[in-house]
């Protein structure tokens, strides 16, 4: 369709042309050339006219003084409906029902002149009546002309259907502005060219301190001093484009004068429409005295603070109305793989293909408003590509903002890759763990109500308690409690502890469907929402009547075990005890024979009295570790605190000779004070020197004792040397009792040395282990528990 200066000006034209026709006509003089010419001229105005009228875009219709129509276009004839034709010499109210001929025709009452006068002004909006009596809205231009038959109507006619859905939706959208001008938390106010404020809304007569409708038609100037009204309004060296287009950007920062005079900073958000009456300005006002406080503190940690906005977690993008990507941050370019430079400018459904863009940014079907009000809520689930096509899960949180540029939104848009995986492997754990409670046939694990009543119930309840679901579901919990413990309100205070208390945990009886008892161990965890209030209980119940006889007959066995050692104890202390003083007396006459009879025999019986000597000394030197070994860790006292270094000299008092006559060194870092038994450290100590010198290599021996504290709960003591070193596999023979790792011809020994050391270290509360590798030394670590002392 035609806009309204191009129909207005091939009207007119149509207008000059039956004036012109009326001229030849009214006008034409005597003679028969004249006249022939005059029909000519006629003949070709009247084609003219009529070529005119048909190409008209708008129905045209002319009417005589009658009101009958006397000639009409096809538009005419397709917009009321009418074959070609049909409708000339009809009357005009067939079409135009009411409007028009009352005011256009000639009556009694009126002249022509005074019928011309009274005629209806340009663009008059009346309703037609099509041919099958429907009706519809129309707009009229009409032209009256005044000739000899009286006076003519030209008519152009136009449908205005659309354009009146149109102003009815228009309505609906300035009551929906007028709403939103209020629920907005921001003062709005609307200005007109003038500069006169128009309209405005509760918030900003509150944010200036004027009763309602004061500030109706009163200056910008008088709320805001300075910046507003200077720029946006035109005076007499501006023009109204010009004051446009020197508009204040969005955001501006300015002073607002409250009606007490007193100023507070302002922030203003302008949005500015040309339309007929110059240009309205709709401001969104807001109090930034606090911002700007905030500002201020901000400026002065400036320097400690600088790039905290790129340095954050998440990408950061501005999108235009355009669709197209107008900012971002520097997270923004790692996330999605381009150079900040590639991606400005481009769309945002290259890094976003679904959900973005289609929502958010209007388009041939859509207004701008209508697109705002289809944003996507926060936190929305999408998917993101990278500028090598791979995808990845992405959470937006979007901030649109309606500008005099159109839409911007600002997404903060968070990699979600790592919480999907979670969430997967969640959802599955969920899943298994809802099979597994389901399933599971050795607890039972039920949920109850608020009240205690029972709401869910799984096969290890029905297998324990011999109940099935359906039996049992509504059913209060206290049906499974004894007699005794219901006289006595147990079940009830159980559900007060949990709830107070956030769970409960208790072994008591309780009855089975076939009226058996079972001792049970009990656990009741009090569930609520996030918000805190109670939802139900979860009880997790369990048998343990096997479990406590099992422990008794452990016990059982622990004490007997115990008199056990205490006897085989007391036996290896009799026994060698009681075994040295024959030893010491067979020992002493076979000397006494090799002594005497030495060489005065043959050579086989030397080595016989040798071999006799040698295996008493041995079998003197088993009895005695025998015997060490079965006092170690015995008689230890309270434990007192005792100096690491003063234990390592007696312990090295006690070596002297040994060290003496290996050569050999040996050192220490400084070694803390601890919570022990002396005796039974001094023998932890002696043993492993010992062993050190004693397993040593070509070299000389160097032995290096120290410890370290291992996060503060206990002391580690080391003993390192540079002997021949152990084979990895046999780090836990060698602590066993009477396991040796080479033969008597290499080294003396009975192999009760180390596996007397861990009982001492097992009887303090530590542990003891070796770290070594063959031809490279060994260091025996042994930990103690406790912090240093002093």
């Amino acid at each position: 369709m035609l806009d309204e200066a191009t129909m207005e000006r091939q009207s007119r034209s149509l207008i000059a042309s039956n004036e012109e026709l009326k001229v030849l006509k009214t006008e034409a003089p005597d003679g028969i050339g004249i006249r022939k010419n005059a029909e000519k001229n006629m003949a070709q105005m009247e084609a003219r006219y009529r070529g005119l009228l048909e190409a008209a875009p708008d129905g045209m219709v002319m009417v005589n003084p009658r009101g009958e129509i006397v000639r009409l276009n096809v538009q005419a004839e397709k917009q009321f409906g009418y074959p070609p034709g049909e409708l000339v010499g009809q009357n005009v109210k067939n079409i135009i029902p009411e409007g028009f001929e009352q005011r256009l025709i000639d009556d009694n009452a009126r002249t022509a002149a005074g019928v011309r006068a009274q005629r209806i002004d340009t663009g008059a909006e009346l309703s037609g009546r099509r041919k099958d009596g429907s009706e519809f809205p129309i707009e009229i231009m009409l032209s009256p002309q005044e000739s000899s038959d009286g006076v003519q109507v030209t008519a152009a006619v136009r449908d205005v259907t659309e354009r009146k859905t149109a102003e009815e939706q228009l309505t609906k959208m300035e009551d929906k502005y007028l709403g939103l001008l209020e629920a907005t938390p921001d003062a709005m106010v609307v200005v007109n060219p003038t500069g006169d404020m128009v309209l405005l809304n509760v918030q900003a007569e509150k944010q200036f301190g004027y009763p309602p409708d004061e500030l109706l038609g009163q200056k910008v100037e008088s709320i805001i001093p300075e910046g507003f009204a200077e720029r946006l309004i035109a005076d007499d060296h501006r023009t109204a484009a010009e004051a446009l287009a020197q508009q204040i950007g969005t955001g501006i920062e300015l002073i607002g004068r409250r009606k007490d005079g007193s100023r507070f900073p302002i922030e203003i958000m302008l949005s500015p429409l040309k339309g007929d009456d110059g240009v309205m300005v709709t401001a969104a006002i807001r109090d930034i005295s606090l911002r700007k406080n905030t500002e201020q503190h901000l400026e002065q940690m400036e320097g400690k603070y600088r790039g905290l906005l790129e340095a954050a977690p998440d990408a950061m993008v501005v999108v235009n109305s355009r669709g197209s990507i107008v900012l971002l941050n520097v997270q923004a370019e790692r996330q999605f793989g381009y150079r900040r430079d590639e991606l400005v400018g481009q769309k945002v459904k290259s890094i976003i293909p679904k959900g973005f863009a289609e929502r958010l940014i209007a388009d041939g079907t859509r207004t701008a408003a209508q697109a705002l009000t289809q944003q996507i809520g926060t936190g929305l689930e999408l998917t993101g590509r990278r500028k090598d096509g791979t995808e990845f899960p992405i959470e937006i949180m979007l901030s649109p903002l309606e500008s005099s540029e159109g839409i911007l939104v600002t997404a903060a848009i968070r990699d979600i890759t790592e919480r999907k995986r979670v969430e997967n492997a969640l959802r599955d754990n969920e899943e298994r763990f809802r099979l597994i409670v389901s399933n599971i046939k050795d607890y039972v694990n039920i949920m109850l109500d608020t009240e205690g009543n029972i709401v869910s119930w799984n096969q290890g309840a029905e297998r324990i308690k011999g109940y099935r679901a359906e039996e049992i579901i509504g059913q209060h919990f206290s049906r499974f409690y004894t007699p005794e413990d219901l006289s006595s309100g147990l079940p009830s205070f159980e559900l007060q502890q949990a709830e107070k208390n956030g769970s409960f945990e208790g072994e008591g009886w309780r009855v089975r469907k076939d009226g058996s008892r079972f001792l049970a161990s009990v656990v009741i965890t009090a569930l609520r929402d996030e918000g805190g209030p109670l939802r139900g209980f979860g009880k997790i119940t369990r048998d343990i009547t096997d479990k406590r006889k099992a422990e008794e007959l452990l016990m059982k066995t622990m004490v007997e075990l115990k008199r056990s050692n205490d006897e085989l104890e007391q036996f290896a202390y009799v026994a060698s005890h009681d075994l040295q003083e024959p030893l010491r007396m067979v020992a002493s006459y076979t000397q006494l024979l090799g002594q005497r009879y030495q060489g005065r025999l043959d050579s086989d019986a030397d080595e016989f009295i040798a071999f006799a000597v040698d295996g008493c000394n041995r079998m003197q030197r088993l009895i005695k570790d025998l015997l060490s070994y079965s006092r170690s860790g015995e008689n230890i006292g309270a434990l007192q605190p005792i100096s690491g270094e003063t234990v390592l000299k007696e312990a090295l008092a006690n070596l002297r000779i040994t060290v003496e006559e290996a050569g050999a060194v040996v050192t220490h870092d400084p070694l803390p004070v601890v919570m022990t038994d002396e005796t039974q450290l001094v023998q932890v100590f002696q043993n492993l020197i010992s062993n050190a010198i004693k397993y040593r290599s070509a070299e000389v021996p160097h032995v290096n004792v120290s410890a370290q504290r291992n996060g503060g709960h206990e002391w580690i003591f080391s003993v390192r040397d540079n002997g021949m070193g152990i084979d990895p596999q046999y780090f836990e023979k060698i602590f066993v009792l009477f396991q040796r790792l080479h033969g008597r011809s290499e080294f003396e020994g009975t192999g009760i040395g180390l596996a007397m050391c861990k009982k001492i270290v097992d009887r303090l509360g530590g542990r003891i282990w070796v770290d070594s590798e063959p031809a490279k030394g060994s260091t025996f670590f042994f930990a103690l528990p406790g912090g240093e002392i002093a």
